[in-house]
């Protein structure tokens, strides 16, 4: 499945793939994805949990521990993400 392709896929699917950088640099291993149900679109992956956890290891996990979905290449045997594209900001809204 690659990102902007009009493929679908499970989310289950997803969840322990490890993340490489186009670069072929390792990044993690999917733990959570972030959906917009109003859209339905996947909007983050998380390379931590964000299950029973603080709103402030929450934002330190966003801004430190995932990545925009729109940077994901590719998801087939792992998922290929834009290098440039690791660990951007967070809106200030978070």
């Amino acid at each position: 499945m690659c990102n902007g392709d009009v493929m679908s896929m499970r989310l289950s699917r997803i969840y322990g793939m490890d993340i490489y950088t186009d670069g072929g640099k390792f990044f993690g291993r999917v733990q959570d994805v972030i959906v917009d149900l109003e859209r339905g679109e996947v909007v983050r992956l998380t390379t931590e949990p964000l299950t029973s956890i603080t709103r402030d290891e929450a934002k330190r996990i966003l801004k430190e521990k995932s990545l925009l979905y729109k940077s994901v290449k590719s998801v087939e045997d792992v998922v290929v993400v834009s290098g440039g594209q690791v660990g951007q900001q967070l809106p200030s809204s978070l």
